[in-house]
C-alpha cells in the first residue's frame, strides 16, 4: 500500500480525482458558502491539521520560512486562496463540467510559462497533443459552438470560462514556482504555503464581507463542502502535486490535470444534474487525446 503511494503518477491521478472532487463540491456549495468564506474556511482548516502533526518540524524550520517569507506568501497566496477563489466564483456562472474541462489549460499555461523562464523546449508531440487539448477546452467554453469565436470574438465565451481561464493561469504560475522551493522539509513548506493561502483568504474574505453577502455554512450541505475542501483538494492533493512536481517536473505532472475532466464526468453523472451534451463528449475525447500524445512527446524528450 504504502509502495503504491510512493508512485508519482498514481499520486497525481489521485490529485485529480480529488480536484474533480473540487469542482462538483464547488457546485454543491452555491447558496450554502460563499466564494470567499468556503476558500478562507479550507485553508484554516488545512493549516489547523497540519499543524497538529508538523509543529516541530515548522518550528525547526522558522529560519528558512523567514528568508523566503514573500515567496511562500504569493505562492499559497495566488495557488492555493486566489485560483480557488476564483474557480468557486466561476461556478457561479458555469457548469460544473465546463470548469473541469477548462482546468486542461493548465499544463498549457506550464509548458509556455516553462519556456518563457526557465527555455525548457516542447516537443512536436507534445505541441500536437497540447493543440488538441486548447480545441478541447474551446470546445467547452463556447458550448460546443467553437466557430463562434469568428465571429462573435472573445465575447462567445461566458462569464464564468473566462474566470477559470485566469484560474487556470494562476495555478500554472504557481506549479512553475515550485522549480524554486527553498531547501526545507517538506511539511514545514505545505504548511508555510498554507499560511500563505489563509492570509490572503482573509483579504479576500474582507472583501467579500464588504461589497457582498457573505454566506457562512449553517446547513449540513455547506459544512460538509467546507470538510471536504479542507482535507481533500485542500491538504491531500496539494501534497500529492507537490510530490508529483518533485518527481516528474511541472511539465509532465502538469498533464494530469487533464485526466480532471474524465473523474468530472463520471462525478456528475453520479452527483449532479449538471447535464452532459455531446459536446462535452467530443472535448473530453480531444483533451485525453491530446493528454496521451503530449505524453508521448514528454517521455521522448
Amino acid at each position: 500500500m504504502f509502495s503504491l503511494l510512493r508512485n508519482p503518477h498514481l499520486l497525481l491521478a489521485i490529485t485529480a480525482l480529488g480536484w474533480a472532487g473540487n469542482a462538483v463540491a464547488g457546485k454543491y456549495a452555491v447558496g450554502h458558502i460563499s466564494p470567499m468564506v468556503l476558500t478562507f474556511s479550507r485553508w484554516a482548516f488545512a493549516l489547523a491539521l497540519i499543524s497538529l502533526f508538523a509543529h516541530k518540524q515548522i518550528r525547526a524550520d522558522l529560519p528558512v520560512i523567514r528568508k523566503n517569507w514573500l515567496y511562500l506568501l504569493l505562492m499559497g497566496g495566488l495557488g492555493y486562496a486566489t485560483f480557488n477563489a476564483v474557480l468557486y466564483t466561476a461556478l457561479i456562472f458555469t457548469s460544473t463540467m465546463n470548469v473541469t474541462i477548462e482546468q486542461t489549460a493548465m499544463p498549457l499555461f506550464i509548458f509556455a510559462l516553462n519556456y518563457v523562464l526557465y527555455r525548457i523546449q516542447v516537443t512536436w508531440l507534445q505541441i500536437v497533443g497540447y493543440i488538441l487539448t486548447f480545441v478541447g477546452v474551446v470546445v467547452t467554453a463556447t458550448n460546443g459552438q467553437p466557430l463562434a469565436l469568428i465571429s462573435d470574438g472573445l465575447s462567445s465565451f461566458g462569464f464564468g470560462d473566462a474566470l477559470m481561464m485566469v484560474a487556470s493561469f494562476l495555478y500554472a504560475a504557481y506549479s512553475v514556482g515550485l522549480r524554486s522551493k527553498p531547501d526545507m522539509a517538506f511539511t514545514s513548506f505545505m504548511a508555510a504555503l498554507m499560511a500563505g493561502g489563509f492570509l490572503f483568504s482573509l483579504v479576500g474574505l474582507a472583501v467579500e464581507h464588504a461589497f457582498l453577502e457573505p454566506i457562512w455554512p449553517t446547513t449540513l450541505q455547506g459544512l460538509l463542502v467546507a470538510l471536504y475542501a479542507g482535507v481533500v483538494p485542500s491538504l491531500v492533493c496539494q501534497m500529492f502535486f507537490v510530490i508529483g512536481v518533485a518527481a516528474l517536473g511541472a511539465n509532465r505532472a502538469g498533464l494530469y490535470i487533464n485526466l480532471v475532466p474524465v473523474f468530472g464526468a463520471l462525478l456528475i453523472f453520479l452527483m449532479l444534474e449538471d447535464g452532459l451534451y455531446v459536446y462535452h463528449a467530443i472535448a473530453t475525447i480531444l483533451v485525453v487525446g491530446g493528454v496521451m500524445i503530449a505524453q508521448r512527446g514528454t517521455a521522448a524528450s
